[in-house]
């Protein structure tokens, strides 16, 4: 299979079932978007120190790749014929699950923190703020189509996570997190 087909060189992409769109429209911002914050978390991924959290970052890349194709995929009744997989609540309950074990590894926080401590988790905040920018993608695309909620909620969860692995990964390394002053 040849990578490139040529087919997108007009400034449109196909999306599964058929439909063609623009590059720029926001159905292809948020799964562009989705498919950035999975190549970051694949650098999350070495850089983290925990091997419990390398694990559960790359489960969240493969729910990540499927969350792109559900995004790619326009919810009508060509595709519905499809049986095509939709992001379910088990994602973002899982996540859920997954905050408070870790959270409750964790000092109190009594502050606001700095990105950073770790090389890991510096990059771990980094995909905290690319998700934010999925779900706001995410978001504007269901102003305009039908997506399925569970989506939305699960990149609000995952960025928490997200947030939480950061702190963990200074913690198990020793490194303090970096408190904001004024």
């Amino acid at each position: 299979m040849k990578i490139y087909t040529k087919t997108g060189d007009k400034g449109e992409t196909g999306l599964f079932g058929g439909e063609r769109v623009s590059k720029n429209s926001f159905r292809i911002e948020a799964y562009g978007t989705i498919d950035e914050l999975n190549a970051f978390i694949g650098l999350a991924v070495i850089e983290v120190s925990d091997k419990s959290v390398k694990d559960l970052l790359q489960k969240i890349q493969n729910w990540l790749f499927s969350i792109g194709a559900d995004l790619a995929t326009p919810d009508n009744e060509k595709t519905k014929k499809l049986n095509v997989f939709r992001a379910p609540e088990e994602y973002y309950l899982y996540i859920e699950k997954e905050i408070d074990n870790y959270e409750s590894k964790l000092d109190e926080l009594r502050n606001f923190i700095l990105p950073g401590g770790t090389k890991g988790a510096a990059v771990l905040h980094i995909c905290r703020t690319i998700t934010r920018r999925a779900e706001r993608m995410v978001v504007a695309l269901n102003s305009t189509v039908k997506i399925g909620n569970n989506i939305i909620i699960f990149l609000n969860r995952l960025s928490d996570l997200l947030f939480v692995l950061a702190r963990f990964d200074n913690t198990v390394t020793g490194t303090p997190d970096i408190e904001w002053k004024q």
